[in-house]
């Protein structure tokens, strides 16, 4: 066949893709919908959906933090140290039974939502690289500090794994 027919045959089926491909193609992407657009059923079964995809902890595992101790005065950076009893810590992503890693939740009056991944903001700072230890820079004043276990998905476990609330002052 001679080589102009070739090329020219190519380009009328290369047209004739792009053509069909552009008519399957809604004119409208799709956007995700909004909670306040979902119904109430939806919302429900969501949140159902993922809560039973929580991954399971023994219920004799406890997060605490060991240092400071409550009620403790003392001066930025505060160095903060994890314990865990009862599994072990591993890095987000690492989806092994009993395991999980910190999240500290810095002067945070509510919990944020127990069913769904931890969001990652100043006030909830995510340990994904199985660390244990910390030092933060708080300003002068009274800060609370709690940590929360999250497993592969950053998502806090069922039951959740969460250390008491402690109260330190920063001088």
């Amino acid at each position: 066949m001679d080589t102009l027919l070739k090329v020219s045959l190519i380009s009328v089926l290369f047209a004739s893709g792009t053509l069909l491909q552009g008519c399957s193609d809604s004119s409208e992407e799709e956007q995700p919908m909004s909670q306040s657009e979902a119904t109430a059923d939806e919302r429900e079964a969501a949140t159902e959906d993922l809560s039973s995809k929580r991954t399971s902890a023994p219920a004799s595992a406890e997060v605490t933090i060991l240092t400071p101790e409550d009620g403790a005065t003392v001066t930025s950076p505060v160095t903060v140290e994890f314990g865990l009893e009862g599994m072990d810590v591993a890095k987000a992503g690492t989806d092994e039974e009993n395991t999980g890693h910190h999240h500290l939740l810095i002067d945070l009056d509510k919990l944020p939502p127990l069913d769904e991944p931890l969001p990652s903001t100043d006030q909830v700072v995510h340990f994904g690289g199985g660390q244990t230890t910390t030092e933060l820079e708080l300003e002068p004043g009274e800060h609370t500090l709690q940590l929360l276990l999250g497993d592969h998905m950053h998502v806090p476990h069922e039951p959740p794994i969460m250390s008491e609330k402690i109260t330190i002052t920063v001088e």
